[in-house]
């Protein structure tokens, strides 16, 4: 961890005074308890504190009974691009009451607030510059030297909780400096040669806020057009010039398959497809703006073409035809098929199919960069966009696949290498970076989404399919069983919390309630106390085994560890971790009645979604 110190902090008797490092006036900013934020004379606020240095204001946030101030403590250094613009990434927070009273006197249900609240902070790889845009493209700082400022909402992950700051800049300009956006995501810029040659190669991946969450809780498109784990990833290789830099940059984005469709957890390990209303208005949404954003759309799919995943397929390629959009030029996969037995050499096969749909490997951006202007060479006119279930681990190896291939171009273009040389071969030393960096980068996107690190990421780093690799794998996927069914919901909450989805301060007490019947909620518990009973008893038994009194208090134990686990299988999804503050689309809450009366809830599958694709079609 670096120390970072933009500004100065200290409590003050109504919340807290910010100031500047690089000033030393009595001019401060003050954010009083009821979030009020305005520019005001430090002499004339009582101060209860003396000044700390932090790194930034991520910013403020109501929730059930108090305001909170998010402040980014520490940093470390992520590197350095266009210069001396350093990146750096969250290290540690502080979550400071604006009212200490209110704090003091919290209940209950503020704490669970604020333990959500930490818990995604905790989590989140969150960057930010002081001097570089990370929510947009480099591409798009030409633009914003030319006059545009404002942040690309879509990607900066602290836009809610800005807000106040935002409104206050737009009537004190003042305000704008404690305005730090930021992305979350991955950010690596890494110093180094290539064939002798000094570069920086680096890589920004940016995550929409827009239908966030976790692996179940968030799949397919919503009625605005936007998609769960969409992410968009910009690979850099910079060479210093004798007028200064030449930039070039290569984006790719992915995204959930940008239809209704859902899997609905039922504690079996691949959980039920479901298909929702074939309406493709949201999906001409989606890719209006990606085609306004990035230009032609390469749609790289690759789910299996039978079994469970063909459905989604199916609804996928409906959609593209249904648009019949010529900017939109749909490839399919099948990448579980094409490089079984650990053939993932074979995925090149995929360039291919993408050249003959009229991918050109030159077609990405390049700048020259000097002290006072950034002038665009090239401009990159397309996109590809991959996706898999998941957007993650089959779409890792092809976006890192794709990077590679146009990084060979740019080293060819750029003079560093000559001829149709392999890049990897010829240096093998910078391979092994990019290698590490497109790997971090996967289990970055993976961790966020499904709480576990990347599958196949052995590939990604050493161009190789190993059996620790394999094994690595099914550690991860056993892991993301348990943290998608019994975890995902809470932390789903925390997304929703931090980027506004859901307003505590306007939800009753029952928000975070669990409203099962107590037999439900019991049912685990009985089942781990059954099995951990039966386990000490069975290894230190008060007399013999063959005891009656001990065969009989195993055999109750066994019988009620068996029903236990017979009816959490038969009713899975009654005992799923479900979100409590915006549940997903595809799950009801029915009401269980009881001589009249309200007994409790139950959850089922809404009837918009069924297992059959709907024959109608909407354009």
């Amino acid at each position: 961890m670096v120390t970072v110190t933009a500004l100065r902090i200290a409590e003050a008797s109504d919340g807290y005074v910010l100031q500047p490092t690089t000033e030393s006036g009595t001019r401060v900013l003050h954010i009083n308890k009821s979030g009020e934020i305005k520019v005001s004379d430090l002499e004339k606020i009582p101060l209860t504190s003396k000044f700390t240095t932090i790194a930034g204001v991520i910013g403020v946030i109501h929730l059930h009974s108090n305001r909170y101030l998010l402040t980014a403590d520490g940093a470390s250094e992520a590197g350095t691009i266009c210069g001396n613009k350093k990146v750096y990434q969250v290290a540690t927070f502080s979550v400071r009451p604006l009212s200490i009273a209110a704090f003091n006197s919290a209940d209950d249900l503020e704490k669970k607030y604020l333990m959500m609240l930490k818990s995604h902070l905790d989590a989140a790889t969150l960057y930010f510059s002081y001097d570089y845009d990370l929510t947009r493209r480099f591409g798009e700082q030409v633009s914003l030297d030319q006059g545009k400022t404002e942040f690309a909402s879509e990607f900066m992950w602290n836009n809610f909780v800005s807000e106040p700051l935002l409104n206050a800049a737009k009537g004190d300009r003042y305000v704008a400096q404690f305005i730090l956006p930021l992305i979350y995501g991955y950010a690596k810029f890494v110093r180094t040669t290539i064939c002798g040659t000094p570069i920086t190669f680096g890589l920004i991946t940016r995550r929409s806020r827009h239908r966030a969450g976790t692996r179940y809780f968030r799949r397919g498109i919503d009625n605005d057009g936007y998609v769960a784990n969409f992410n968009e990833t910009e690979q850099f290789l910079v060479l210093n010039t004798e007028k200064g830099e030449h930039v070039n940059t290569y984006f790719q984005i992915r995204g959930s398959v940008p239809v209704f469709w859902s899997e609905m957890n039922n504690l079996k390990y691949k959980p039920p497809l479901y298909l929702g209303p074939s309406d493709y208005i949201p999906a001409r949404k989606h890719f209006d703006r990606s085609i306004s954003r990035y230009g032609s759309n390469y749609l790289v799919n690759l789910v299996n073409s039978s079994g469970h995943e063909e459905p989604v397929k199916q609804a996928y390629e409906s959609a593209v035809t249904a648009l019949a959009d010529p900017k939109l030029r749909y490839v399919y996969f099948d990448f579980h098929h094409e490089c079984r037995m650990m053939r993932w050499d074979r995925v090149k096969l995929l360039l291919t199919k993408l050249v003959e749909l009229g991918l050109s490997r030159e077609d990405f951006s390049s700048f020259s960069v000097t002290s006072d202007n950034i002038t665009n060479v090239k401009v990159q006119e397309h996109v590809v966009r991959t996706n898999c279930m998941d957007c993650l681990d089959r779409t890792n190896v092809v976006q890192s696949m794709l990077a590679r291939w146009f990084l060979q171009e740019q080293l060819q273009e750029s003079h560093v290498i000559s001829g149709t040389q392999d890049w990897s071969a010829l240096d093998p030393a910078f391979n092994l970076v990019f290698q590490n960096v497109w790997a971090d980068n996967a289990d970055a996107v993976s961790n966020s989404y499904s709480g576990t690190g990347a599958l196949k990421t052995d590939y990604t780093r050493t161009g190789k399919r190993t059996t620790l690799g394999a094994l690595n794998d099914l550690m991860n996927s056993v892991s993301r069983y348990i943290i998608n069914n019994f975890m995902d919901g809470p932390r789903q909450d925390g997304y929703d919390l931090f980027l506004g989805n859901s307003l505590p301060y306007d939800l009753g007490p029952e928000a975070l309630e669990d409203q099962r019947p107590k037999f439900v909620q019991w049912t685990p518990y009985g089942l781990f106390i059954a099995i951990w009973v039966f386990i000490s008893t069975f290894l230190s038994p008060k007399g013999s085994l063959t005891e009656f009194k001990n065969y009989s208090f195993l055999t109750t134990l066994f019988l009620v560890a068996a029903f236990s686990f017979r009816y959490m299988l038969v009713n899975g999804v009654q005992f799923v971790n479900w979100p409590k503050l915006c549940p997903p689309e595809f799950l009801v809450k029915s009401e269980i009645l009881k001589n009249g009366k309200l007994a409790g809830i139950k959850y089922v599958r809404s009837t918009a979604y069924s297992k059959h694709l709907d024959d109608e079609k909407r354009v």
